[in-house]
């Protein structure tokens, strides 16, 4: 029994200073985006359910600056200028605009991608891989609400950089969620008028506006 104790309780220090490194190294990676006046990312994305026998992959490129963002992603541009979100179809001629509302915004949002971990979750250290010569650390996040439809998120993090190179998100259905960082820039030269959305050139192009 007593050796049981002990053997609890050096369970219980380790998966504290787990979860303290854990804590520590998530505060240096949003630190480290947020010293940034913008970041540019082209990721690869990965969708895949081996119940189902579903996979699919696509690229993407994101401009951030702030809550602010540009996503281009399977042929669709969404535009975030810090109130409404544009969501422009070229092949449909169409503009979708929806006021953003924060509290039935769940997801991990362009905005919120490189700091949505700072509030709703549990977290601990998880294996550590070498990716060509970049060491990456993985951090395991667990969402404390019982019903989230999130079941786990993987965090890699470059640890030289602090950097988030990786993110692996699987859902209560066993649906998993792959996105890898191609490049990283920041700081990057961008146009003023990048998130802003003209509405009366998508007109004359004959776009259908649609505003919900």
């Amino acid at each position: 029994m007593q050796k049981l104790g002990i053997l609890l309780i050096a369970l219980f220090i380790t998966a504290f200073s787990q979860a303290q490194d854990a804590k520590k190294l998530l505060k240096e990676v949003s630190a480290k985006a947020k010293s940034y006046d913008n970041i540019s990312i082209d990721f690869k994305y990965n969708l895949n359910n081996s119940k189902e026998n579903v996979s699919q992959e696509t690229r993407g490129d994101v401009t951030l600056q702030g809550d602010k963002y540009v996503l281009n992603m399977l042929g669709t541009t969404r535009v975030f200028d810090g109130k409404n979100i544009y969501t422009i179809v070229p092949e449909d001629e169409e503009v979708t605009i929806s006021a953003y509302n924060a509290k039935d915004d769940k997801e991990i949002t362009p905005s919120k991608m490189l700091t949505f971990y700072e509030k709703g979750y549990t977290y601990k250290m998880d294996i550590e891989q070498n990716v060509k010569g970049r060491k990456i650390q993985f951090v395991k996040l667990i969402p404390i609400d019982s019903n989230a439809e999130i079941k786990d998120i993987l965090l890699g993090i470059d640890v030289q950089t602090k950097h988030i190179y990786k993110l692996i998100q699987t859902d209560a259905k066993g649906t998993k969620y792959t996105l890898t960082v191609n490049s990283f820039k920041t700081n990057q030269p961008v146009s003023k008028t990048l998130f802003t959305f003209d509405e009366a050139k998508y007109k004359k192009d004959g776009y259908y506006i649609n505003k919900l």
